[in-house]
């Protein structure tokens, strides 16, 4: 006999929730989150959920209102007697903070492990990590795909002579050089330095531009500082165009302005997060497919490797 399976999502992402849910072939569960007047919130799992394996979709980006959302619908279903409670984590929020990078700091993704496993996470599902050891942070599987499993089929359909693949940071090379060995194309690594987070005092890059058809990659793109700056070096350098595959559009502050006003021809993301608005020069690739595939195969323990191109 097959176990029942119950998908729900809390609100921030109740956007591709209801996808993923059509996706796997059934309706969304029924979610209600009451608000007190002081700003304190209640979750209620709206049907029951008894001896189920319960899918439970929620992104972690600000406001941290997302995260306690997550760790409250766990709570209700580990008390409703779930049982297996997978939290489903499009955006892995805090992830970022995956180390002492200097003195008296906390690791936020460590801390963010902690209360997930602490609140009745059996299973963890979630899509590039800004660092691949979080997954070393959870006592619990982590299905962790990769995005490329989309990416790298788009970026074939677009047949770009000189295809060269680009890393914004040294960070990112790994990610650069993967996709470089797919594609069978040339790889471009930028060097920045910064003197603050979020700001860019200068930037170079190692490898052949002039000519080429440059394609970054990157986990998360946030004010879109980097990823301008290094478009416009770029092109200043002769590159013949510049396009960005960016997983996570965290897009903050004056990011949407500051893309239309550059120089990237395309910056094609995920919809791990909702745009706040839509914009000319991003194209949105949706993951709910594969999320809602992973689901039958987790159901039914068989393998997820064909999601990993990289």
């Amino acid at each position: 006999m097959s176990a029942q399976v119950k998908i729900f999502s809390g609100t921030a992402s109740n956007y591709i929730g209801e996808k993923i849910a059509a996706a796997y072939g059934q309706p969304l569960g029924k979610l209600t989150v009451s608000r007190f007047s002081d700003g304190e919130f209640q979750t209620s799992l709206e049907e029951t959920v008894r001896g189920s394996t319960v899918f439970l979709i929620q992104s972690t980006f600000p406001p941290t209102d997302n995260l306690f959302e997550l760790l409250l619908m766990v709570d209700a279903a580990k008390r409703a007697s779930a049982k297996e409670i997978i939290a489903v984590i499009p955006y892995y929020g805090f992830a970022r903070q995956d180390r002492k990078d200097q003195p008296r700091v906390a690791i936020g993704s460590k801390l963010v492990a902690d209360m997930l496993a602490a609140a009745g996470v059996n299973r963890i599902v979630t899509m590039d990590l800004h660092a691949d050891q979080i997954q070393g942070f959870f006592n619990v599987p982590v299905d962790h795909l990769y995005a490329s499993t989309m990416f790298i089929p788009y970026i074939e359909s677009l047949q770009l002579p000189n295809l060269t693949m680009a890393a914004p940071d040294m960070g990112g090379s790994k990610r650069a050089n993967a996709y470089a060995k797919h594609l069978k194309s040339e790889i471009v690594i930028c060097y920045k330095q910064r003197s603050k987070a979020n700001v860019v005092d200068s930037m170079t890059a190692i490898g052949e531009i002039e000519g080429r058809n440059i394609v970054l990659i990157d986990d998360i793109v946030d004010t879109g500082g980097t990823l301008c700056k290094a478009a416009d070096m770029m092109m200043d350098r002769g590159a013949a165009s510049v396009r960005a595959l960016i997983t996570h559009p965290v897009l903050s502050g004056k990011a949407y302005d500051i893309i239309e006003q550059s120089r990237i021809t395309e910056l094609i993301v995920t919809d791990t997060i909702p745009l706040k608005r839509e914009s000319p020069k991003i194209k949105v690739l949706s993951v709910a497919n594969m999320f809602a595939d992973v689901f039958h195969r987790v159901v039914n323990y068989e393998s997820i490797s064909n999601h990993f191109i990289m």
